[in-house]
């Protein structure tokens, strides 16, 4: 009887272990559910392995009140040299006919939006990863002062 029991909870502790490998998974609250052009959400990851490579994404959790169908973004991934990527992002928040992406019930969705898909670090160490909001309105090289709808940006790198 103890072997059996010691047995489905040797299966399940080696089940659970198989899921995904999240090294790292952290939001950060924006105010009042705005995003300011000049707030600049900073990550610094935990140590990481230049033999390993991941799966970075952003999540952002939006509201009924984000007035675009689409959300654009702009990135810096610093590693521990200093050296610095940038990237532009785009990715789409709504179907077309208005639908919210993402999972979760009520006013509040969560996407999860890939952002580097199984990168090979160049050195190990621990990295920087800044997001910014980059929307602007049609016509205008201004960028939005404020957007308005997101409520958490988050970053979570998973072992590939």
């Amino acid at each position: 009887m103890h072997r059996g029991i010691l047995l489905i909870f040797l299966s399940s502790l080696f089940l659970l272990g198989c899921g995904n490998h999240i090294e790292f998974s952290e939001f950060r609250p924006l105010e009042n559910g705005r995003w300011a052009r000049d707030d600049v959400k900073e990550f610094k990851t935990p140590e990481l392995n230049a033999e390993q490579s991941y799966d970075m994404y952003i999540n952002i959790r939006n509201d009924h009140s984000f007035p675009y169908s689409n959300l654009f973004l702009i990135t810096e991934l610093e590693s521990p040299e200093g050296e610095t990527v940038r990237d532009t992002l785009e990715y789409v928040m709504a179907e077309a006919d208005g639908t919210w992406l993402g999972k979760g019930y009520g006013s509040i969705k969560e996407n999860k939006l890939w952002y580097k898909e199984n990168i090979n670090l160049p050195v190990s160490g621990v990295y920087t990863i800044r997001i910014e909001q980059a929307m602007r309105k049609n016509g205008n090289v201004e960028g939005l002062s404020e957007l308005q709808g997101i409520t958490d940006v988050g970053l979570e790198i998973e072992r590939h």
